[in-house]
């Protein structure tokens, strides 16, 4: 039997741990970047939303006077920003930008790699997650709970597993396609269950801040003005729409490209691989259904911006870490096209007029796009039951 050998560290401290004090670094900085500059609008947003539910104040329209843009996440959300939303501001920021690493570290450490994979993952993720964080946006979170969901649901934690899910949608609607990792379900009865257990408790919860007439009011408000969002994202030019439909109406030059057949076609494509049943045996296919997912919710989405794309290259890098070749020439070029394209293309790495044009053809979606297609190509075709991650083929030869 060969001797396992020790990581090595620096300072006491492994490699992967190192990573997740970079992660923690970047949003301590990011904190004191904003904070003391007064430039922290979006944490503004989430945290008035606590006080404008609690005094039965619209969620979903302009107040200028307190800060610029909308709040469009749903009532949940005022549950779990509640906490950091009694304390002075200056901690409750603190608390939310370390909070959106933390929840990230946690979600990419339950996945079933060793530490040098999940550390892989990390660093090709920092750029999107200092992305992310820079802005205070709640998109590491996002795409922590969706992997949640499913590491949980592997587990066969279904009380967890459903409530990430469902607690999860009912704050920003990405997370519904959690719900997709039912097919994997060992016991779907028990799934169902709690599923329906959690809609109930959660739909209800934000009552004890509202009360019941303004949580209802409230749900109705903020279904319509997703509606208007979807509507108001399709532009030629603005900061949205960095999706698949949106690079084919900016390419095209055409706003009026409707949304409906791409998104069915999504939908047909994604839904095709989950009929191949025999395939579920293979953790290496619903790990590829799970990063498939996790680009889909922004590639598919007139909602994707700068800040978005964390979740979609988290699906992109976990693909390709838990490859056995993972640097093979393909990869290899789309992770430099994820760093420098998805990652630093509409920051000042790149001169003003390069980001415009980047911004006006939403090429930072193109390599997410171009990585989902791959991966659905494999999920259709591919045989994946005697593909094992390289984890699994380790604990074979062990045993």
């Amino acid at each position: 039997m060969s001797e396992q050998l020790s990581p090595k560290k620096f300072l006491k401290l492994t490699g992967y741990q190192w990573t997740c004090v970079l992660y923690i670094a970047v949003a301590i900085f990011c904190w004191q970047l904003k904070y003391f500059r007064h430039i922290d609008n979006n944490y503004l947003i989430f945290r008035t939303s606590f006080y404008h539910f609690r005094d039965h104040v619209n969620l979903y329209l302009h107040y200028p006077k307190e800060y610029y843009d909308v709040y469009i996440y749903g009532p949940a959300f005022t549950v779990f920003i509640a906490p950091l939303a009694l304390m002075p501001e200056s901690w409750g920021f603190f608390f939310w930008e370390v909070g959106n690493a933390a929840i990230f570290l946690w979600a990419i450490n339950t996945l079933p790699f060793n530490n040098r994979t999940k550390t892989a993952i990390l660093l090709l993720c920092a750029i999107e997650f200092a992305n992310s964080s820079h802005y205070m946006q709640f998109n590491p979170t996002i795409a922590a709970i969706i992997i949640l969901s499913f590491t949980f649901m592997r587990r066969k934690k279904a009380f967890w597993g459903t409530f990430f899910t469902v607690f999860g949608a009912l704050m920003k609607i990405y997370p519904i396609v959690g719900l997709a990792f039912f097919v994997f379900s060992k016991n779907k009865v028990q799934y169902i269950i709690w599923s329906l257990v959690w809609l109930v408790i959660l739909l209800c919860l934000p009552a004890i801040i509202s009360g019941p007439e303004f949580l209802v009011q409230t749900y109705r408000d903020w279904f319509a003005a997703l509606s208007s969002k979807n509507l108001t994202n399709q532009s030629l030019t603005t900061g949205f729409d960095w999706c698949i439909m949106g690079a084919t109406r900016r390419l095209f030059q055409d706003s009026s490209i409707p949304n409906w057949p791409f998104l069915i076609g999504g939908a047909a494509i994604f839904g095709a691989a989950l009929l191949r049943f025999k395939q579920y045996v293979s953790l290496k296919f619903q790990l590829q259904v799970m990063c498939s997912l996790l680009l889909m919710v922004v590639i598919f989405s007139t909602a994707s911006e700068h800040p978005t794309f964390i979740i979609a290259t988290a699906g992109a890098v976990i693909y390709m870490m838990m490859q056995k070749k993972p640097f093979t020439p393909f990869n290899i070029v789309m992770l430099v096209l994820l760093l420098v394209v998805t990652g630093l293309g509409p920051s000042d790495a790149f001169p003003k007029p390069a980001r415009i044009w980047m911004q006006n053809y939403a090429i930072k979606a193109y390599p997410c796009i171009i990585i989902w297609f791959k991966i659905a190509w494999e999920l259709l075709f591919k045989d994946f039951t005697h593909d094992k991650l390289p984890a699994e083929e380790q604990q074979t030869v062990a045993a």
